[in-house]
């Protein structure tokens, strides 16, 4: 499988979306990041369209094409039938005058092709022996059932795509040519890639669009009808039963648009011992190829997107050469997946490592992207997942965790709306202010029970106050308080700090100090007077003695 969808590394956040919206779940998750298991990927494109950070980018061909350009060899385009949709206003002339100064020798409709490929789905139904046929026009439907369902593929249509019928036309017609699709799918750069040469690059109308702003060329808008281009209807749900004649006898005919419903109708088929006579087209987006992820993405308009197609489209087929059947011809082999499936008691290990225990502990709320816990289980097995992806079981330890700190912290913890009402407390705190139990303060006043300017203060002004020592007089306990804003201040946490011991043995010392230095004064006057009366006898001066007692006195101060 070509790499065609791939991540912008530093811009995945890690919000699992991706995951949600993949059908079939093939993206893993290592180091806070968000990769795309290229094996399992039937490139929908779902995650392109809904990531909100841009890290899914679809592989740009631009480059490619110009170097295809600068060659000998013509470059003819194949537009997809959805173009009407994307470019409003803008018909089949337009765009051919508009690609051909970027240098294209020509360009036609893959409507062309699409009408060779209904007339083939025609003439299975009548002349071939089949109870059911699933349409092969979309890629990532024939990847979905090639990977998923591969005892599904005796159903699947043996016929080559649109795209693929109308470069095989254009190379039948102008053998040194090289193709170009252009349209709003991922999955036919894969194609494309697989197609050994028939479609030698594939590009997006983003593309496109990117390459038509950067030459200056403006699309004009003009339509001009062609009644015989019925098969502009393709790119809509139901389009491609509305181009052909449904008359084959005792077949039903339905139309599924979307991954979800697709999946749906596989599922359902799985179970069926025996498949009904019926034609099911198939295509993995929803409202067909007129949503297509570029579209969608950049283009979400399904309503008008629908009447600009089906105002385009004629009445009657485009008048193209029926190839031969062994030219429509494609086989459908099946992708196989190796995937190591884990034992029950593995993956009852796993659950239980999220601290799932038991059936009710599975909440199966989907937050990781997976549709059971089970299933998000073995992604872990598989190497896909991890366990800190789930939502409960981190929320529940972050939770556990906080409780635990909370209530064994020897600091009193009190939390505190932007009402001035407790919250929440701890054992601590409940000791601290001499309360019987934390019913006794829960949604009560701060003011009951401690002094609640600070925490206006904080509130006010938004900044923390930390580590302030104060006197809590109604409870004769010395605390230090820090009180914090949290949650953009709509409620504040206050950490206290018991200093009463500290804060009185600092007293108790002080007091030692004073009454040591009581009488070190009284010593010092009585020592002074000695000296002085040596001094005297000795015949130096009392000024000089005074001095000389003065700086003893000072430092026992000091110390």
């Amino acid at each position: 499988m070509s790499n065609c969808l791939r991540l912008k590394k530093s811009n995945c956040k890690n919000c699992y979306k991706c995951i949600r919206h993949c059908p079939v779940k093939s993206i893993r998750f290592s180091a806070g990041q968000a990769h795309i298991i290229g094996d399992d990927c039937i490139l929908c494109g779902h995650c392109f369209v809904v990531c909100p950070q841009n890290a899914k980018e679809i592989v740009n061909d631009t480059e490619k094409v110009r170097v295809m350009l600068n060659g000998d060899a013509p470059v003819y385009a194949s537009l997809a039938p959805s173009f009407i949709a994307n470019y409003e206003g803008v018909g089949i002339e337009s765009m051919r005058k508009a690609l051909q100064q970027l240098g294209f020798a020509d360009v036609e409709e893959t409507a062309i092709g699409a009408t060779m490929v209904k007339r083939e789905y025609e003439r299975m139904l009548k002349t071939e022996e089949h109870d059911l046929i699933i349409s092969s026009c979309c890629h990532s439907v024939n990847l979905l059932i090639r990977k998923y369902y591969p005892s599904l593929l005796k159903y699947l249509a043996d016929v080559v795509t649109p795209m693929h019928a109308h470069c095989k036309d254009i190379k039948r017609r102008h053998p040194e040519a090289k193709t170009v699709f252009i349209g709003p799918c991922v999955a036919k750069k894969d194609e494309a890639e697989e197609s050994h040469g028939m479609i030698d690059a594939a590009l997006t109308f983003e593309e496109l669009t990117e390459w038509l702003k950067a030459e200056n060329i403006t699309l004009e808008k003009e339509i001009i009808p062609n009644d015989e281009s019925r098969a502009r209807f393709f790119p809509t749900v139901g389009g491609i039963l509305k181009t052909m004649t449904l008359d084959a006898p005792g077949y039903q005919y339905m139309a599924v648009d979307g991954a979800e419903n697709c999946i749906t109708v596989l599922d359902d088929l799985m179970k069926n011992k025996k498949p009904p006579r019926c034609f099911i087209e198939m295509s993995m987006c929803a409202g067909s190829c007129v949503g297509g992820p570029v579209m969608e993405k950049y283009h979400k308009t399904p309503i008008r997107d629908y009447i600009a197609v089906s105002e385009y489209a004629g009445t009657k087929d485009f008048p193209v050469e029926q190839p031969e059947v062994v030219e429509m011809k494609h086989d459908y082999l099946q992708i196989k997946r190796e995937k190591l499936v884990p034992m029950e008691y593995e993956i009852t290990e796993i659950l239980r490592d999220m601290g799932k225990f038991k059936p009710e502990d599975e909440l199966n709320c989907g937050s990781c992207g997976y549709n059971t816990c089970r299933e998000k289980a073995i992604a872990i097995f598989q190497g896909k997942a991890d366990k800190f992806m789930c939502l409960p079981f981190l929320k529940e330890k972050a939770e556990n965790f906080s409780d635990s700190i909370v209530k064994n912290t020897p600091n009193a913890v009190f939390v505190v709306n932007d009402q001035m009402e407790v919250q929440q407390v701890n054992s601590a705190a409940v000791r601290l202010v001499n309360l019987r139990g934390e019913g006794d303060i829960l949604g009560e006043n701060i003011v009951r029970v401690l002094d609640p300017l600070p925490f206006l203060k904080v509130q006010q002004t938004g900044k923390a106050i930390m580590n302030q020592r104060e006197y809590l007089a109604e409870y004769d306990k010395y605390v230090e308080q820090t009180i914090v804003p949290v949650e953009s201040g709509r409620s504040m946490l206050c950490l206290m700090h018991d200093v009463t011991e500290e804060e009185e043995e600092r007293s108790r010392k002080e007091e030692i100090s004073r009454q040591t230095a009581e009488v070190a004064d009284q010593v010092v006057e009585k020592q002074m007077r000695i000296v002085q009366e040596i001094a005297s006898l000795l015949g130096e001066t009392a000024a000089e003695t005074k001095v000389a007692l003065t700086k003893l006195k000072e430092f026992v101060h000091e110390e």
